[in-house]
């Protein structure tokens, strides 16, 4: 694997987690992309906590999305509702400051096109977790959404047919740094593809000017600590 490529492994998903609220903490000030999912849910629940709140300038805070459903922002599907109610609410990120991707728009062109001109030319962070099948963000291995190289921001379909909007592998691997969550059995084969160099969605996130942390727990990693 390259050398900006790090696999961090504890021995549970709880100190995992906490490693990620670290991560975050160190390097969140500036535009930061999250994740939705259950991973990331717990992730910015401790990040709300009172152990960690204060360890973050949200007020330096500018939150990007790596995908969305065709949800409205109420539905308990959105990536940018569950958010905002488990942190962004409540530690006070401006709301002018949040970008929600409009995945509920009637035309999921334009919506890709408009948010990608929200985009900073680098996102400081991003945060991503990784699919049964080795997707990341809304980037399926079936989908032509993963073979885009020009656009930043495209719709995408998952493999149940469900239409979504996506980053793109070019405004991923523009990032300065990439932090990504798996943890669980369920999540070893794919990780292990990964680290052996297969082609799979996650593992073509490789900034050609940043790093990338895999922050795992032994189950996911298939090892014992």
């Amino acid at each position: 694997m390259p050398e900006t490529i790090r696999f961090a492994v504890y021995a549970t998903p709880e100190l995992a987690i906490r490693a990620a609220a670290d991560l975050f903490t160190a390097r969140a000030p500036g535009s930061v992309a999250l994740a939705g999912g259950s991973t990331p849910k717990e992730l910015y629940g401790l990040l709300a906590s009172e152990d960690y709140r204060d360890r973050t300038d949200w007020d330096a805070l500018e939150v990007f999305f790596g995908d969305e459903r065709a949800v409205p922002p109420n539905h308990p599907d959105s990536n940018y509702g569950m958010a905002r109610k488990a942190l962004l609410d409540l530690v006070g990120v401006d709301p002018d400051l949040v970008h929600r991707m409009e995945a509920d728009a009637s035309d999921l062109e334009a919506a890709a096109d408009r948010y990608a001109q929200l985009l900073p030319p680098r996102l400081d962070l991003v945060l991503l977790g990784m699919g049964p099948d080795g997707h990341t963000a809304s980037l399926f291995p079936a989908d032509g959404a993963l073979s885009e190289q020009e656009r930043r921001c495209v719709p995408a379909t998952a493999a149940n047919g469900s239409r979504r909007l996506t980053m793109t592998l070019p405004t991923l691997n523009a990032a300065r740094h990439v932090m990504f969550l798996a943890l669980g059995e369920s999540k070893h084969e794919m990780l292990t593809r990964v680290r052996a160099g297969d082609s799979l969605p996650a593992g073509q996130v490789l900034p050609t000017d940043g790093d990338v942390t895999w922050i795992v727990d032994a189950a996911a990693y298939g090892t014992s600590i």
